[in-house]
């Protein structure tokens, strides 16, 4: 099995070090378990794949998700791919893509009803509540496994989410799954990494807050929590310079990275990842920024030219674009369009 690229940069970043070749990037490419159908991405081409017009966007499907999939593990820059448990299984477990890969294979572990997003649906404007459709064997297995001292097939490497909400009950009930997960987790040898999401709801209190309230939440649930049932590192939303620097500066040994959201301009996307990374971040995981850009293995590699200061995040724009009209691929915005920030929290630091 081939070395990971995930666990040399935790071990050197646990010993201390802030070089930037250290930062980790993962694909999330777990989309399905949240929006079905639309998770692939628009099919740019204008023909649906049943054969048949709509007025609806078309989509993508499963097949070419997969092929995707496959074409990112084939380049080798990310150091997680971040899957549903059944892309898993086929991708992972079947094909074997990842177990001489030096990418990290991980699966989603629970998928609370806050990331439901189906069209027409309401569930993500509603208290966020646990679920968990993958179990642990499935996802380092395949099946339901008996003997955990046999080597996994799958994946040791889990995303587990919570929502805190401001709401006793609805958080008191996320606190319980939780702290059931990390038991059985332990129990199976199953590594995790911890996404923690801003409130979903109106959760009662200025939104200047949120930063601090996620902060705070963060810490006071994993405070009675000792190190082997740790996550490996946090994904949270980017609040801002001044809620991640206060997180990060807390506790030296908690390995904080950051979600991508929405998709956004290009220069939204890399500007992210570089101020996350000069506020103290050591990873970002990005799933709809990468699947939804024209050119997502030109997207992936300025990711990662940005997090090493090979280039500055308005340069990569200009290269992303060079690259991608030279390779004949059209692009949804002009170049002046791209290099604009829609992200508030952002700046041009």
């Amino acid at each position: 099995m081939s070395i990971k690229t995930l666990d040399q940069k935790l071990k050197r970043i646990a010993s201390g070090s802030t070089r930037f070749q250290d930062f980790i990037i993962a694909d999330a490419k777990d989309a399905d378990m949240a929006f079905g159908i639309m998770a692939p991405g628009p099919n740019r081409a204008g023909k649906c794949a049943h054969g048949y017009d709509r007025t609806q966007q078309c989509y993508k499907t499963l097949a070419e998700y997969q092929t995707q999939i496959r074409d990112v593990i084939n380049q080798k820059i990310v150091d997680i791919m971040l899957l549903s448990a059944s892309n898993l299984e086929v991708l992972g477990i079947e094909e074997g893509l990842l177990k001489n890969s030096p990418i990290t294979p991980a699966a989603r572990a629970n998928d609370t009803t806050d990331v439901w997003a189906v069209r027409g649906g309401s569930y993500p404007q509603q208290p966020s509540r646990h679920f968990r459709t993958a179990t642990i064997d499935h996802i380092k297995y395949g099946k339901l496994e008996s003997h955990y001292g046999r080597p996994h097939l799958g994946a040791d490497l889990g995303l587990y989410s919570v929502t805190f909400t401001n709401n006793l009950d609805w958080d008191y009930a996320a606190l319980e799954a939780f702290h059931d997960f990390r038991i059985e987790a332990e129990k199976k040898h199953f590594r995790y990494f911890l996404e923690v999401f801003n409130p979903n709801v109106d959760p009662g209190f200025d939104p200047q807050q949120t930063g601090s309230f996620l902060n705070d939440s963060i810490i006071r649930c994993l405070a009675g929590v000792t190190k082997v049932g740790r996550p490996l590192f946090l994904k949270i939303p980017y609040n801002g310079p001044g809620p991640l620097e206060e997180l990060v500066s807390y506790d030296s040994n908690l390995v904080v990275g950051i979600l991508g959201g929405s998709s956004g301009t290009t220069l939204d996307a890399f500007q992210l990842i570089h101020d996350a990374s000069k506020h103290g971040a050591r990873v970002a995981l990005f799933g709809r920024k990468i699947n939804l850009s024209e050119n997502p293995l030109i997207f992936i590699e300025m990711l990662r030219r940005v997090t090493d200061r090979e280039f500055s995040p308005k340069d990569a724009v200009r290269y992303y674009h060079d690259v991608t009209t030279k390779a004949g691929i059209p692009l949804s915005r002009s170049l002046e369009d791209d290099l604009q920030l829609t992200d508030t929290s952002l700046s041009y630091s």
